[in-house]
């Protein structure tokens, strides 16, 4: 069976999407965020928690475990992928994180204001778990799509992600949204029930594409199970390979910073919602479906944008509408402008994550037999962009005591990483006439 290309296999990898993203919009866009935030919100608007003895503002303290999170796996990811290269086994480790993430999501069931520490520790694990799939589900995109169908398959992969977890945000929403219906009396019961089914969700729909996608890369070459060293060494030979490659360095580059904005966004959007406008559960969740389903058509929109105009041209635009989105947070006063400000969020959000990604796919050599180690070095640069963002995000919070100069100093990032693009363009363009 012909791997590039197949309609069985790229299904299958998109399925991928479907399962895991439901941690993404229960676990830190919505459900999640709202109950942790209601928990540990005194009625005298007292936001602050100890943690192990250590006091934080409850938002910044969820802030600094996600940057963690992401940290460690930033470690961890570069030795994992360059074994899964040498041992062909990158299947292996998706199932790994996938139930790590999926155990741990399951394990917040049980997470209440007298198990702080618990429920933030697992909250972190799942974020592990979570990343730790996407490396290696992302490495396979330049062995089951040639470069000419890349865009679109990316695109498929977050739409199908997007629908798959709205669809499992719409049954949480039920529970939450009239609990008195399946005759539930707790009031946090909704809440953690939700985080049971991600974890139920999440493996069960990996199923599909852990029978179908292939044990190992196609250029995968049997000698090399000898050869399992360094995943820091792995790391350093694909950073000297970019070193040589000016376009690649210039985008990573940019990436790097406007990933910062954009992640930490995403990640901090529903504590924004329900600190700053109060807007509530329900509201908060309605608001990020909103998110969700916009998201699938700036998906599909961008990677046709991307066919006229070129992947940097369309994800410069993109990146300034993120700027404005930055400085509209700070301004934001109500409700109905939150709405509107999400439906932009949405468009841009969707699109400027598969672009991203489609991009430095295209700019992997073609034939490479370590395709791991390549997205490993694109996973890491956006790991580290999301603890700089979130370390910089609660950080600001708790040094002027309001979120929304927060949003705006993100705005600083969105501006680097677009000069930065520009040089990017300018040397593409260069490299062209080469």
């Amino acid at each position: 069976m012909e791997l590039k290309n197949n309609k069985k296999t790229i299904k299958a990898w998109a399925m991928f999407d479907w399962a895991n993203s439901a941690y993404n919009l229960v676990i830190t866009s919505t459900i999640f965020p709202a109950y942790y935030t209601a928990i540990t919100t005194t009625s005298n608007n007292n936001d602050k928690v100890f943690f192990f003895g250590f006091k934080f503002v409850n938002t910044a303290l969820s802030n600094y475990a996600l940057a963690v999170a992401y940290l460690i796996i930033a470690f961890l990811t570069p030795i994992l992928t360059a074994t899964a290269d040498y041992r062909g086994n990158k299947k292996t480790f998706m199932m790994v994180f996938t139930w790590i993430g999926a155990l741990a999501c399951a394990g917040l069931y049980f997470f209440k204001i007298d198990t702080l520490e618990l429920g933030i520790i697992l909250f972190a694990v799942a974020a592990i778990g979570y990343c730790g799939g996407i490396v290696f589900s992302n490495s396979y995109l330049p062995e089951i799509a040639t470069l000419d169908q890349q865009d679109k398959v990316s695109a498929k992969g977050f739409a199908y992600g997007y629908i798959g977890s709205v669809i499992l945000q719409i049954i949480c929403f039920v529970f939450v949204l009239i609990p008195e219906a399946f005759g539930i009396t707790d009031a946090s019961f909704p809440a953690r029930l939700s985080f049971l089914l991600v974890g139920i969700w999440w493996l069960g729909f990996s199923y599909f594409p852990f029978t179908v996608l292939p044990k190992a890369s196609q250029n995968y070459n049997k000698l090399d199970k000898k050869k399992v060293g360094s995943g820091f060494g792995e790391l350093k030979k694909v950073w000297d390979q970019v070193k040589t490659m000016p376009v690649l360095k210039s985008f990573l580059t940019a990436y790097f910073f406007y990933a910062m904005g954009v992640q930490t966004i995403m990640l901090v959007a529903a504590n924004f919602g329900e600190k700053i406008l109060h807007l509530g559960t329900s509201k908060l969740i309605a608001t990020i479906l909103i998110i969700q389903l916009v998201a699938i058509i700036g998906a599909y929109l961008m990677s046709r944008l991307s066919q006229i105009y070129g992947n940097i041209k369309v994800l410069i635009f993109v990146v300034v509408l993120w700027i404005f989105v930055c400085a509209a947070a700070y301004f934001v006063a109500n409700e109905y402008q939150f709405y509107v400000l999400a439906a932009v969020v949405g468009l841009i959000m969707g699109g400027i994550q598969s672009l991203s990604r489609s991009t430095f796919s295209k700019y992997v050599p073609e034939g490479t037999s370590d395709t791991a180690s390549f997205f490993s070095f694109y996973d890491v640069t956006e790991k580290l962009a999301i603890v700089a963002g979130l370390f910089s995000f609660g950080f600001v919070e708790e040094l002027t005591g309001n979120m929304r100069n927060s949003a705006a100093s993100l705005g600083m990032f969105f501006i680097i990483g677009l000069i930065l693009l520009f040089v990017t363009l300018k040397k593409e363009k260069l490299n062209f006439k080469s």
